[in-house]
């Protein structure tokens, strides 16, 4: 199976500065969304420094294990081509885990910054499993069959309000409270990230976003233009769906394929 991603992000049509950042990196098969928060400097800073992180992170934990299963093939391992998977979920959560130690420091050490934080939502694929860390309000989807669904759940209060029945999704989509979010990376000591992994079939589509995209459209027509376009295109032409019906936001999108393993 191969693993191929494309992204793009924008500033929207009533912001002056992208506090986005997203990671496509094919040769970890890692992709990341970040979207940040505590103003022009402190919202780039913080999603610059989640996505780097966390391909830093990943990239070491990777290495270390397959040196790890070179030098003692027989403890707990069957060499160095042994499967990511079992440990894939763990190296990912403590990448997370880690973003947020590092923002969290950085924000105490530099006042100009204070308060700092930043959605992040991640993916990697390995085994033919696909894991994905989450925390805020970006979020994943799977195209699969003709059809878009959502993977994660928003880390904000309209979320909390929906779920306890207080607010219906016509409500929540109308609140003018929807970028409230509970949970961040970074803006605390500790986070706990969203943790989930599946099996990925041929043929699938992952799509990760921030919410300037899915504030603007629907998971049906996210699933339509996946339909209609080239998985390489589709990143630019929801951003200028998003644009086009106001572009509140900036707006950030990682398309991820999974195809048949080409020679």
């Amino acid at each position: 199976m191969r693993i191929r991603g494309w992204g793009a992000s924008d500033v929207g049509r009533k912001r002056d500065h992208n506090e986005d950042s997203f990671l496509c990196n094919d040769v970890l098969a890692l992709y990341a969304v970040a979207d940040g928060m505590g103003g022009h400097l402190g919202g780039e800073r913080a999603s610059r420094m989640a996505v780097d992180l966390m391909e830093q992170a990943l990239r070491e934990a990777i290495s270390a294990r397959e040196s790890s299963a070179t030098e003692f093939p027989g403890a707990g391992a069957a060499g160095p081509s042994a499967p990511l998977g079992g440990s894939m979920t763990k190296m990912l959560r403590n990448a997370v885990i880690e973003a947020d130690r590092a923002i969290y420091a950085d924000a105490l050490a530099d006042p100009a910054v204070a308060g700092m934080g930043t959605t992040l939502t991640a993916l990697c694929f390995a085994d033919r499993r696909a894991y994905l860390g989450h925390v805020g309000d970006s979020r994943a989807y799977l195209y699969r069959d003709g059809k878009a669904r959502q993977l994660t759940e928003d880390h904000s209060w309209i979320q909390d309000q929906v779920r306890a029945g207080l607010l219906s999704l016509a409500e929540a989509k109308e609140s003018r409270f929807r970028n409230i979010i509970t949970r961040s990376v970074g803006f605390e000591p500790s986070v706990e990230p969203d943790m989930l992994d599946l099996v990925v079939q041929v043929g699938d589509c992952f799509l990760l976003c921030s919410d300037g995209l899915s504030n603007c459209l629907s998971q049906d027509e996210i699933g339509h233009v996946l339909t209609m376009q080239y998985y390489r295109d589709a990143p630019r032409t929801l951003i200028a769906m998003a644009n086009d019906r106001g572009g509140d936001d900036n707006v950030t999108c990682v398309c991820v394929y999974a195809s048949e393993n080409v020679a």
